[in-house]
């Protein structure tokens, strides 16, 4: 079984297949990867399914991120009790239950990909937020993530770094110490990145055993890493595009 962890070649990663092409997915020893972002002036950007219940940008009179366009109107670090507060959250009538939640200021280090890392050095990244998630059955564990990058701009290139027909840079997972999120970077991952103004959103979503999933479970996956993001990163972003301030 593949971990984003291990050293030296991998014979197993994640490859980018569009939101909208569920049906063509491909069976066999590979990773399933699908890039979502909420900005459709980004290179590499997919068009979400149905499927995908992402979040409108916010539409206010100061731009199309308001204040959380840049740093230097929304200057406050985030924290994880901003972005991650609650252990419980629900999420299209289904109950998660958060393990465990990390800040990283170095930034390089809570990500897979040379690529990557060099596009969040660029763009200035000061803190990557993460935490991770179980439903109530076990089954599904992921981690969503959140960088804080400079300009929109910057969180912008940091998306295009990660898109690509054979993905190769993502967060890494954060594993949790419960005997199910511990198991978080094995096997096949639902992956996506998107910005909202100067952060990018990061998430990696998986089956416990690592299975690579079928049609109706890539959108179970597809789902629950999307809301989970909009029931906690979103919320906390959407507050900075309105104030600059934390809520």
């Amino acid at each position: 079984m593949w971990s984003p962890y291990d050293e030296g070649p991998r014979s197993r990663r994640p490859i980018f297949i569009a939101l909208g092409a569920l049906a063509a997915l491909i069976a066999g020893g590979v990773g399933l990867a699908m890039l979502a972002n909420s900005d459709p002036a980004v290179p590499g950007a997919a068009t979400p399914s149905a499927a995908a219940p992402l979040v409108p940008p916010v539409n206010i009179a100061n731009g199309k991120f308001g204040l959380a366009s840049s740093r230097a109107t929304d200057p406050y670090a985030l924290t994880l009790n901003e972005v991650f507060k609650h252990r419980k959250v629900r999420i299209g009538g289904k109950s998660y239950l958060m393990t465990t939640r990390r800040t990283d200021k170095k930034c390089g280090e809570a990500v897979v990909g040379a690529k990557l890392q060099k596009a969040l050095t660029a763009a200035k990244c000061t803190q990557l937020l993460r935490a991770s998630f179980r439903d109530t059955s076990g089954k599904i564990i992921g981690t969503v993530g959140v960088a804080n990058l400079k300009t929109s701009a910057g969180a912008a290139k940091v998306v295009s770094a990660s898109s690509g027909k054979e993905r190769e840079e993502y967060i890494k997972p954060l594993p949790g110490k419960d005997k199910v999120t511990k198991l978080l970077g094995t096997g096949e991952a639902f992956v996506g990145e998107w910005r909202h103004g100067h952060y990018a959103v990061m998430v990696w979503f998986q089956y416990k055993d690592g299975h690579l999933p079928k049609k109706k479970e890539v959108k179970q996956l597809n789902q629950a890493a999307f809301g989970a993001a909009d029931a906690t990163v979103t919320p906390a972003l959407e507050s900075r595009s309105l104030t600059g301030k934390r809520p």
